[in-house]
């Protein structure tokens, strides 16, 4: 009887301990939590910086249309994607959905090249008949594009505001935000923050 006893209270012990190292991790992670800042659209870019004019070029659609850049009735998100790209096309329903509740923006997509009948097959099958698409190597070249997805945000003045990869509707709207917040990205708002007193 008293080793049932005895192993009871061991197990009692080693439940008591458990339950503290369970509190002791939650905390951490709740800790951490509050650490991590919100990843924003990454910038990898040496062609732009916040700030600066945007490019300027004529650069011609689908439908053979000329498009001056940067545009200047409003702001511009210049979104760069390939037909063979998988991320670019799970983007689109968010791209869509911008250009139909921003009223304040501008989306044009581009890409940097490839064969103008690949692109209007692309064009159709993902119902992007209604954005201009732009066609350039040059387009791409002068934005500095090295990976994809990649978006530009250029002001009505034809400055550019922000600019980085976009994996996600996060990433976009972190674009939205850094021009709201008048700083390059979310990362340098975060820093900021956290250096103020």
């Amino acid at each position: 009887m008293s080793l049932l006893v005895i192993s009871n209270i061991i197990l009692w012990i080693g439940v008591l301990l458990l339950s503290g190292l369970v509190y002791a991790l939650t905390r951490q992670v709740s800790i951490l939590h509050q650490r991590i800042a919100p990843a924003g659209a990454l910038m990898i870019n040496t062609e732009l910086a916040v700030g600066q004019p945007a490019p300027g070029l004529i650069v011609e659609d689908l439908q053979g249309a000329p498009h001056e850049l940067p545009l200047s009735d409003r702001s511009t998100l210049l979104f760069f994607l390939a037909p063979d790209c998988p991320i670019c096309k799970s983007v689109l329903p968010v791209l869509k959905s911008v250009r139909r509740d921003e009223t304040w923006l501008n989306v044009l997509l581009a890409s940097d090249g490839g064969e103008m009948d690949e692109h209007r097959a692309y064009a159709a099958s993902q119902g992007l008949e209604n954005f201009p698409y732009l066609v350039s190597e040059e387009l791409g070249r002068r934005f500095g594009v090295s990976k994809l997805p990649y978006a530009v945000l250029i002001d009505e003045q034809g400055n550019v505001t922000a600019f980085g990869i976009i994996n996600s509707r996060e990433h976009l709207e972190s674009l939205f935000e850094a021009r709201e917040r008048g700083v390059a990205s979310i990362q340098e708002y975060m820093n900021q923050a956290a250096t103020r007193p």
